[in-house]
């Protein structure tokens, strides 16, 4: 993985049983790429993820961070049906 996971990252990603290989699957190929709305250093990246019952990962990046960063990660209910 190319990207760095902040301390928070890290601790989402333990907590909610987030596979560090679909992190990197959604930073490498994600589905559905969207600009935040309030901060435009980040990005929100999503993937749908087969073997989590097709749940939609959402991974927020620093994009202008090198090497970027990854700030967040957690399933987002909300694309559910989306991708």
């Amino acid at each position: 993985m190319n990207a760095v996971l902040t301390q928070h990252a890290q601790e989402m990603l333990a907590k909610r049983g987030i596979d560090p290989a679909w992190v990197e699957r959604a930073l490498v190929c994600p589905q559905l790429v969207q600009a935040d709305k309030v901060d435009p250093s980040l990005e929100h990246r999503f993937v749908k993820i087969a073997e989590n019952g097709d749940r939609v990962l959402k991974v927020v990046v620093n994009r202008l961070a090198s090497p970027e960063r990854v700030v967040s990660a957690y399933f987002d209910r909300r694309m559910k049906g989306v991708l």
